[in-house]
């Protein structure tokens, strides 16, 4: 199972998005410091939820940062969100 696919796993059986886009952008981060070198390292997120109405932007990545605490800690080098509440 890829990174994308464990990252839309979870999102999904946690915050249950309208719209969910998991974007691999490792490729742009090849040989800089701290990559590690995995193809798997560097992710964008694009989310929309109704879990997140009335929720700061804050609150916002904080819940996603919660959901992928693990990989955050074991895989994940970094992530990039943009996330907002579900109409």
């Amino acid at each position: 199972m890829t990174m994308v696919d464990i990252i839309t796993e979870k999102l999904t059986k946690e915050l249950t998005p309208a719209s969910l886009e998991v974007i691999n952008e490792s490729h742009h981060h090849a040989g800089h410091a701290g990559s590690p070198g995995t193809g798997e390292s560097h992710f964008r997120v694009k989310i929309s939820t109704s879990q997140f109405k009335d929720k700061s932007r804050l609150q916002m990545h904080q819940a996603i940062n919660q959901v992928l605490a693990q990989e955050l800690k074991d895989k994940i080098h970094a992530l990039a969100i943009e996330a907002k509440a579900a109409e």
